[in-house]
């Protein structure tokens, strides 16, 4: 009974993981043709899906966009030794949004308040940097050829425009009018623990 109980949430982790890779891919292959260095970068409309990932959908959307860049690498020509570093820093990108907005913040999860949005700009200029970190010098190395300054703006760009510019009007939509929950902040699990802790 208990393998039963420890089961199941990994079945619906895994198949959420594998609805959000769908949506990913369903976002991410139509734009593949704008490059900007072609088979390295390109227009990525689909970073919008960062925030909403990390800090709706926790560890299963990390995995998911880590997963669905990989894949639209694959599908698109562009797998090369530098999809190593992609896949981590595609990890890492929506990690940063669900580790700083909902494991350590101290407030709830907000787009409506200047606060929030403040938080959630520092938020992704911090995991478009990460990102950029991560990438540019595998690129540099294994492909020399390519200008690391067009690379690494090009990465900036995608992770820190569309999450500000696409991805907060989706998540405020998400969460009033859809009623999505954000995962919930350590505060608000030792909150609910000691509403619910017996006598």
């Amino acid at each position: 009974m208990l393998h039963n109980n420890r089961l199941r949430p990994a079945v619906r982790n895994i198949l959420l993981t594998l609805a959000l890779l769908l949506v990913f891919l369903i976002v991410a292959i139509p734009f593949k043709v704008m490059s900007v260095i072609p088979g390295f970068t390109d227009i990525r409309p689909v970073s919008l899906l960062q925030p909403v990932f990390g800090i709706f959908f926790g560890i299963p959307g990390c995995i998911a966009f880590a997963i669905g860049n990989l894949i639209g690498d694959i599908i698109s020509d562009s797998l090369k030794w530098s999809s190593i570093a992609g896949f981590v820093a595609n990890f890492a990108g929506p990690f940063l949004f669900y580790l700083f907005l909902c494991r350590l913040s101290k407030t709830p999860f907000s787009l409506r308040t200047g606060k929030g949005l403040l938080k959630h700009s520092a938020v992704t200029v911090l995991s478009a940097v990460t990102q950029t970190v991560l990438i540019t010098p595998f690129v540099k190395l294994f492909y020399p050829e390519i200008s690391a300054w067009i690379f690494a703006a090009s990465v900036m760009l995608n992770d820190s425009v569309f999450p500000i510019m696409l991805g907060i009007p989706l998540m405020i939509l998400m969460q009033e009018e859809l009623g999505f929950k954000p995962k919930a902040s350590l505060s608000e699990q030792s909150g609910s623990a000691a509403v619910h802790q017996p006598d």
